[in-house]
């Protein structure tokens, strides 16, 4: 497992996203085990109890489960799954607009502007 780690979010947070992304690309499928928290912690090389934070945040998120002493796996409720995917969609979208508002571009213009770039960068 690889994450590109920044400066600026706290890493339990980047860690939780990182989760999110792979959930909604369908590389973690529902029900897939997930490495354990000691194993996370060696692999990203972050402290354990950072680890351990981001399993908690993901397992009151629904994320993920754990059952007794058994690895950790991924959501199987379909609407959580759902969720993650609209939101990560609707963090991209919030920050487009942020960065693109101050130049007052016609969302008419925006909109065709995205549909060409979609459609281009299918393509290739």
């Amino acid at each position: 497992m690889k994450v590109n780690l920044n400066n600026r979010d706290p890493v339990y947070v980047q860690v939780v996203r990182h989760f999110k992304e792979q959930i909604a690309t369908g590389m973690l499928e529902p029900g897939q085990e997930i490495p354990s928290r000691r194993e996370l912690a060696n692999q990203l090389k972050i402290n354990p109890n950072t680890a351990q934070r981001a399993y908690k945040e993901m397992e009151e998120q629904g994320l993920i489960y754990t059952e007794r002493n058994l690895p950790s796996k991924i959501t199987k409720d379909e609407k959580i799954l759902g969720a993650v995917r609209e939101e990560l969609i609707l963090q991209a979208v919030d920050t487009f607009i942020a960065s693109i508002r101050p130049i007052n571009v016609p969302v008419d213009e925006i909109v065709g502007l995205i549909k060409e770039k979609y459609a281009n960068e299918s393509k290739e």
